[in-house]
């Protein structure tokens, strides 16, 4: 009788890890079938090599949330949703839904500008995934000639209603020998009607390897003559405390405090 219960608590013992095993295989295969998902034939073959050189999209598709320290200010941005919250000591300004709010004791950042601003340096920062996001149109480019090495680009412009500002216009000069983006020329179209010629230049100068991923450390805005850039200009904005993960965020993370204004009513 032992021997029979015994051999009946193996036997289940052998089907129950049997199950588990299958179940942790089914759960891998359900990761590597999301991995999997990222159709990276919409994009040019070029934009692929940076996008490879800088850990891949499919990896930056794996991550919820990122945050950074630059200066005196704090973001935090919820990946999926663009949802994001940008702290500092004299005021905080978020977005949640698409709702852009500010929150802030004085008049100290004019409400005006909040929408602008909310998520400008993290469109900045998460170079060159970003430009892999939906309704965006890739076009050839004449390479920038700088400082003895001639950069490859790709323009990307927008369809029409994308975002806040879809005359705007973006172009990544990259590396021609290790495709990591070093140059991003940029229009300002906000708050003005139609496309412009007047482009502003950062120098993607220090990069820094985070959980898989080489994001920026070290951005330089540059001076412009005919426009091409000539010297830098200002102080480098560098970045600290990046992390980049695949862990969700707490929604309430962006909410707008009790305090705090909606800038669009």
């Amino acid at each position: 009788m032992k021997n029979t219960i015994r051999a009946v608590l193996v036997t289940t013992l052998i089907l129950s890890c049997k199950t588990e095993d299958k179940n942790e295989v089914a759960i891998d295969q359900e990761l590597t079938e999301k991995k999997e998902m990222v159709d990276l034939s919409q994009y040019p073959d070029r934009l692929q090599d940076v996008l490879t050189a800088h850990g891949s999209l499919s990896k930056w598709s794996e991550m919820k949330s990122l945050t950074y320290i630059m200066g005196d200010q704090e973001t935090i941005t919820d990946l999926k949703t663009r949802d994001i919250v940008v702290k500092s000591p004299t005021h905080t300004i978020g977005s949640k839904d698409g709702k852009v709010w500010i929150d802030q004791d004085s008049t100290h950042f004019p409400e005006a500008r909040a929408r602008f601003y909310h998520n400008l340096m993290f469109y900045f920062y998460a170079m060159p995934f970003i430009v892999a996001d939906d309704g965006i149109i890739y076009n050839d480019v004449n390479p920038l000639d700088i400082q003895g090495t001639t950069y490859p680009g790709i323009k990307i412009g927008f369809q029409a209603n994308i975002g806040d500002a879809p005359d705007d216009n973006y172009i990544i000069y990259y590396h021609p020998e290790n495709k990591k983006m070093e140059w991003l020329a940029y229009t300002v179209t906000y708050g003005k009607e139609g496309k412009s010629d007047q482009y502003s230049y950062i120098k993607y100068n220090k990069w820094q390897e985070v959980n898989g991923l080489l994001l920026p450390q070290e951005l330089i805005w540059y001076k412009v003559e005919q426009n091409k850039p000539t010297v830098p200009q200002g102080t480098p904005r560098v970045f600290t405390k990046v992390d980049v993960d695949a862990a969700n965020m707490d929604v309430m993370t962006f909410a707008k405090p009790e305090n705090g204004v909606f800038v669009d009513e």
